[in-house]
């Protein structure tokens, strides 16, 4: 069912660090494949600036419905499928390059129906596919920890078990059904913040934005699957939003380009397998004054690229690379 696009989202988006990404990538040739295509925004730039092909992956579809107007210009040069980015590698094979703008896009956070957002009073959702299990479904129905678990783990919470309980609370008198519920009862568990400091309730639905949609066990897969997708020569782009994302990104092409080193300086020299990327830069990329003053959202990005080598792609431990292990993953 195609689905009306809000007026709100009629325009799209302009993704952050789109400059140094393609600035990074420069020459852009061969077959893209953009593993978060939202409003389509690197989809377009890359297409512009001289990808033959880009195949468009997102869960979304509302993503693809927005895109029906100016997607035609493209012709089969833009190639949008539904599905998630750590199948890619069955959606594309001998790519030329991979994009990963990870996080909540700016057409989700501006429609307050989705509930992503604690800005606007919405249903409480957060479903990128608008399928499967709620935001609603997990805060009326988790044990106290395993509320507090995703809290301090997936949204580096400090006071996660003073908002579980807070929770179980609530939801013993009435279901927490809408986004400024949920966000005035997490805001009355902690502190005023002072001016310049984020919305109280920032941590906790980004934790359980990233439990609803497992973008953690997303990326890790992601990640892996980009590693077999790419030909020799290939590029991988990723863009992050939060330090755990980066530390994942960071952790998986320092361990794939060879640079894991040693566990410490006393123990013996690990043999390493031949690297599977070669790391264009070992600082991460972020916003210039120009894009902050555009994008105020673009604050916390970091891009990271590297470059597929001819070795063959393997297997890699998710603890390995920092992914936050809940107690009930780990059991």
């Amino acid at each position: 069912m195609v689905q009306a696009v809000p007026p709100e989202c009629a325009d799209p988006h302009v993704p952050v660090l789109l400059r140094p990404l393609l600035t990074a990538v420069a020459p852009v040739k061969g077959v893209w494949l953009d593993g978060t295509f939202g409003a389509g925004g690197y989809s377009r730039a890359l297409l512009d600036a001289g990808a033959e092909r880009v195949i468009a992956v997102d869960r979304d579809p509302l993503a693809f419905d927005m895109a029906r107007d100016w997607a035609e210009q493209y012709g089969d040069r833009l190639e949008m499928r539904e599905g998630v980015f750590s199948r890619m590698d069955e959606y594309a094979s001998d790519l030329d390059g991979v994009v990963l703008d990870l996080g909540v896009s700016s057409m989700q956070l501006d429609l307050a129906e989705r509930g992503f957002s604690f800005m606007h009073d919405g249903p409480l959702d957060m479903r990128m596919s608008q399928t499967g299990t709620s935001a609603a479904d997990l805060v009326n129905r988790a044990s106290e920890s395993e509320l507090a678990d995703i809290l301090f783990h997936y949204g580096e919470e400090r006071a996660s078990r003073r908002i579980a309980r807070a929770i179980l609370r609530a939801r013993a008198e009435a279901p927490i059904t809408s986004t400024l519920q949920l966000a005035g009862l997490i805001e009355s568990c902690l502190p005023r913040p002072k001016p310049g400091q984020s919305h109280p309730a920032t941590r906790s639905f980004q934790a359980l934005r990233i439990a609803v949609n497992e973008e953690y066990d997303e990326l890790f897969k992601g990640l892996m699957a980009a590693e077999r997708a790419l030909k020799p020569g290939g590029q991988l782009a990723v863009v992050t939003f939060h330090s755990i994302e980066d530390r994942m990104v960071k952790r998986f092409l320092t361990a794939r380009s060879g640079q894991g080193g040693r566990a410490n300086r006393y123990a013996p020299e690990m043999q390493q397998d031949a690297p599977q990327f070669t790391v264009t830069s070992r600082k991460a990329i972020g916003p210039d004054d120009a894009e902050l003053a555009d994008n105020p959202r673009s604050r916390s990005a970091k891009l990271r690229v590297a470059v597929r080598t001819d070795a063959p792609a393997g297997p890699i431990a998710a603890k390995s690379i920092g992914m936050p292990q809940l107690r009930e993953a780990r059991k």
